[in-house]
């Protein structure tokens, strides 16, 4: 007989998770902070400059990444917490870490489908690909990372799903804007390279520039690390937060 308590099996419960999380893909709050909100962004950042692809694909693959793999994410728990299927969820052989962790490998799923159709898009707009091995990494590490960020944005034990949204949406703005999407980080005053720099999505831009046209502001190396680090700590801070807050949403 299996032992609940081995870590495979608690990693066979998370995938049992990533599976009950479909359910997500479609609703209201993914479709229009995964889908809609990154697509009206992308054709604001394109109409009327004249600019080539290969410009302008770094920026819309990182909004691209960034908006679907934190748009699931935040809205899991308030939803769990509103239906009170959260309690069967605490009543489960399952832990908490393992609990979370199919949340955020749901969230990195959504971002890694659509992400690959924003790469398909750019190839029939005629942009080539300098490294494509280092940009499929790049692609896997940042939607995990920004994954386990959306998981992180939905701590606070509520059972609104749009107090949350709202929420993520204030503080996923501003880095959109600091991250080298629209103004390329060599461009940026000292000051304005020094606040991209904690921001996460700074490093995959950096890499998807790197990718399509061959340049970085940053080592490759140090850009996987940083995004690497910011995966682990925002998994770990998750877990550990939506550990205390669980007994308040069951309350």
């Amino acid at each position: 007989m299996d032992d609940p308590t081995s870590l495979l099996e608690q990693l066979k419960r998370s995938f049992a998770i990533v599976r009950k999380n479909r359910i997500y893909y479609l609703k209201g709050h993914a479709l229009i902070f995964g889908l809609l909100l990154p697509a009206f962004l992308a054709l604001s950042f394109s109409i009327g400059r004249n600019m080539p692809a290969e410009v302008l694909m770094p920026g819309l693959l990182g909004m691209a990444v960034f908006f679907t793999a934190t748009s699931i994410g935040p809205g899991i728990m308030p939803f769990e917490t509103r239906q009170r299927t959260l309690e069967r969820l605490a009543s489960a052989p399952i832990s908490a870490w393992a609990m979370f962790l199919g949340d955020v490998l749901a969230s990195f799923l959504f971002g890694l489908i659509i992400s690959m159709f924003t790469v398909i898009i750019g190839y029939f707009l005629g942009v080539t690909v300098v490294s494509p091995l280092i940009l499929g990494l790049s692609i896997v590490i940042a939607a995990f990372c920004f994954a386990a960020f959306g998981i992180l944005l939905s701590v606070p034990p509520t059972d609104t799903p749009s107090t949350i949204m709202m929420l993520a949406t204030v503080i996923k703005f501003p880095l959109i804007f600091i991250s080298g999407i629209f103004i390329p980080i060599s461009e940026l005053s000292d000051w304005g390279r020094i606040v991209s720099s904690i921001s996460p999505l700074t490093y995959f831009t950096d890499l998807a520039r790197y990718c399509v046209q061959g340049k970085s502001y940053y080592p490759i190396t140090l850009d996987f690390t940083v995004l690497l680090a910011f995966s682990v700590a925002f998994l770990i801070l998750g877990v550990k937060l939506h550990e205390r807050t669980l007994p308040k949403r069951l309350q």
